[in-house]
């Protein structure tokens, strides 16, 4: 029994050798050689799934970056024939201009923007077709080409206002720009409020009040410009104001001094009560005119026309009654000279030349 006992743990044990059992002497040795070897096996395998894919993404990129090149240029080309040749001037090809920086003209060395110009009579023609009713794809047609001259005029002198501007160290700040705006709502010239302000804006010019703001900006500084090249206009305001202050009779320098035919016969007399919403009174004069004491005679005033046939003037103004909510005044007009000759000036010496033919 012993015996049997002995042969079976035998037969179990696996360290017992027979020629039937595997050996541990036949299992590979595990070694840094034999790792790497299975790696790049592993990874062999894998890359037949990895170069594909990395090669789809190539072709991917590629071909997403020409169809974006071959659209921005489809764009251009687009927006080219409808500038240069259809003249289109709708919301979509102004907010293209608004990012692209087309050309409209040169004037002297500095472009023009088209935007800019698309700025200046877009708002002709929202005018006249929502309060004219004007059509001006039918029967308005050639009133159409007429506001299309007129703006790149504008544009244009605009452009040589800026170079007079930068000569003569003329600028305009923001704090001028909303101090004018300011006069504006105050004297409700636009309307009563924020609200019917930007209605009024909108309804008729489609301007938001930044639109408004764009266009004092230009105002003023052309308004500037006209100052500071008007040295006699300056010197005969600063007279008047040194008379007026020393007690000389303002009738009289009006009289003497004031550009105004009505003011000369008149002393200067407005000859109505003023309010601050007159709309007779440039909002700069209707300004200073409320911060005066009854007798004070103000400084030069650099005033806005009132009416487009008028130009920029320097004004003197003495308050001569205060009764509620209005003053009764008299003032005298100094007309600054047209800037039109030194705009003309500058471009005998470095002549415009437009992109579009009108």
């Amino acid at each position: 029994m012993p015996e049997v006992i002995s042969e079976r743990a035998s037969s179990l044990n696996p360290l017992n050798k027979t020629d039937d059992a595997p050996s541990l002497e036949n299992v590979p040795k595990i070694t840094n050689e034999t790792i790497a070897e299975h790696r790049e096996q592993v990874l062999k395998g894998a890359r037949k799934y990895i170069y594909p894919l990395q090669h789809s993404k190539h072709r991917i990129i590629v071909v997403t970056v020409s169809v974006m090149v071959a659209a921005i240029i489809a764009l251009l080309v687009y927006c080219s024939l409808a500038l240069y040749k259809f003249y289109q001037y709708n919301t979509f090809i102004y907010r293209v201009t608004q990012v692209v920086p087309f050309p409209i003209a040169k004037a002297g060395n500095k472009y023009v923007s088209y935007e800019n110009y698309l700025f200046e009579l877009r708002h002709y023609v929202h005018y006249y077709e929502s309060q004219q009713q004007r059509n001006f794809a039918g029967a308005d047609r050639q009133q159409l080409v007429t506001f299309r001259k007129q703006a790149l005029q504008n544009v244009i002198d605009d452009a040589y206002i800026k170079q007079l501007a930068a000569k003569h160290h003329v600028g305009v700040s923001n704090k001028e720009v909303n101090s004018r705006l300011d006069e504006v709502r105050a004297q409700n010239r636009l309307g009563g409020n924020n609200k019917v302000f930007e209605d009024v804006l909108r309804s008729y010019w489609g301007w938001s009040i930044n639109d408004f703001k764009r266009s004092l900006k230009t105002q003023i500084l052309a308004e500037k410009v006209a100052a500071a090249l008007d040295n006699s206009a300056q010197s005969k305001a600063a007279a008047v104001v040194a008379q007026a202050k020393a007690g000389a009779d303002f009738a009289a320098l009006a009289k003497q001094y004031s550009d105004d035919p009505t003011a000369k016969t008149n002393g200067g007399d407005y000859g109505f009560a003023i309010s601050k919403t007159n709309p007779n009174v440039p909002p700069e004069v209707v300004d200073v005119l409320f911060s005066l004491q009854n007798g004070q005679v103000s400084e030069e005033i650099l005033a806005s026309p009132v009416l487009a046939s008028q130009g920029p003037s320097l004004q003197v103004v003495k308050i001569t009654g205060i009764s509620g909510n209005t003053v009764t005044a008299q003032h005298i007009v100094i007309d600054l000279k047209d800037i039109t000759g030194d705009i003309n000036a500058l471009k005998k010496q470095q002549s415009p030349h437009s992109y579009i033919h009108l």
